[in-house]
């Protein structure tokens, strides 16, 4: 076997989980997740020979994953909407009355999960890049193939949505939306 599949080898599994928790934050599915981790690594691996000569191969990787889940954003199936009735809410363990500290960041994060999925794409991708990769605004222009005052504008708007959607009162709506 080659040195070169070896490098590939021993990069993929040095950064795989954060690959997968970078394009979970993305995109918000799991399985979606892994498929664009998948899409990104076979685009790596293809590269390989001359990324692997890179000095900063995780910037091509983030790159290449991002611009996965922007053409994943871009198909036609992603565009159908379907519609549920809200579940109930659970009861907490132990009781309405009892409730965890662990629970309590459960919602929050679920909360936070459920924020950045009402996004647009380029503005979650921004949040994403800049406080969950620490991206500097520069590094995240690169990586997003746009301007700087472009990724600050973006943080702004994003930032800006997000504290008017967690202001709002909590409306109990007929369906939920799931574009996937």
């Amino acid at each position: 076997m080659s040195a070169d599949v070896e490098g590939y080898r021993e990069y993929v599994t040095a950064r795989l989980d954060p690959l997968r928790r970078t394009a979970y934050l993305l995109c918000g599915d799991w399985h979606t997740a892994d498929d664009l981790v998948s899409t990104a690594l076979v685009k790596l691996l293809r590269h390989w020979r001359r990324v692997s000569r890179m000095d900063n191969i995780d910037a091509y990787v983030r790159r290449t994953l991002l611009r996965a889940w922007l053409d994943e954003r871009r198909r036609p199936w992603r565009r159908e909407a379907s519609w549920a009735q809200v579940p109930d809410v659970p009861v907490p363990a132990g009781g309405a009355n009892r409730v965890t500290e662990g629970s309590d960041q459960t919602v929050d994060r679920l909360a936070i999960l459920a924020l950045l999925a009402e996004l647009p794409p380029r503005r979650r991708a921004v949040l994403v890049l800049r406080f969950f990769c620490d991206l500097s605004v520069e590094e995240t222009a690169e990586e997003m193939g746009c301007s700087p005052g472009t990724v600050k504008s973006q943080t702004a708007r994003a930032i800006e949505s997000l504290r008017a959607r967690l202001a709002r009162p909590a409306v109990v709506s007929e369906g939920v939306r799931n574009d996937g």
